[in-house]
């Protein structure tokens, strides 16, 4: 029969939230090829000690990946209940390229670029592919977006407005306005 897990000890519980918290920071400007030797140094503890809590470079990021995209979803959520429903959708979009000019890392991941998030942290991609579907079915049942477009296409325009902004932030602003007058019905 298998021993059960101990709880960690405090000084266990404040390095795995500091590695955290480096690991996202650190993806946040330099994106999801910094090594974990690396993260563990900024962090001020020691490879192993990572290790031992996250197995895998695609553990820690997926923790870290899993944890921003909750934060988004709750935000969408909040935006839903509080927004007019085309309203809603439209600006969680923009503020979802506006964050993946800021966080390197989450824009990578959403694009699939080093890590699967399906793989790494299905259950926030889920949360997230359905905060998309509720935007969606609002505005459109609100009149305010086309009834043709569907959530893979909602996600990979936020996907590839991402990339505009890293691109040529001059035109960015410009460009998803573009981008959302196509989802507006014509």
């Amino acid at each position: 029969m298998a021993q059960p897990e101990r709880p960690l000890r405090a000084d266990a519980v404040r390095n795995r939230a500091r590695v955290l918290a480096v690991a996202y920071e650190t993806m946040a400007v330099e994106g999801l090829s910094v090594p974990i030797d690396e993260i563990a140094r900024r962090a001020g503890v020691g490879a192993g000690t990572v290790y031992r809590h996250f197995p895998t470079k695609e553990a820690l990021f997926g923790a870290v990946v899993e944890e921003r995209l909750q934060q988004m979803v709750t935000s969408g959520r909040d935006l839903l209940r509080a927004a007019v429903p085309g309203d809603a959708l439209y600006s969680f979009i923009k503020w979802m390229v506006i964050q993946g000019a800021a966080d390197l890392g989450l824009a990578q991941a959403m694009a699939g670029y080093g890590i699967d998030v399906n793989v790494v942290a299905p259950q926030a991609e889920a949360e997230f592919l359905g905060l998309l579907g509720d935007l969606l079915a609002a505005a459109q049942q609100a009149g305010t977006a086309r009834s043709d477009v569907t959530v893979p296409e909602v996600k990979a325009l936020i996907v590839g407005a991402q990339a505009m902004q890293g691109y040529n932030p001059a035109v960015a602003e410009r460009v998803i306005d573009i981008v959302l007058d196509g989802l507006r019905p014509r």
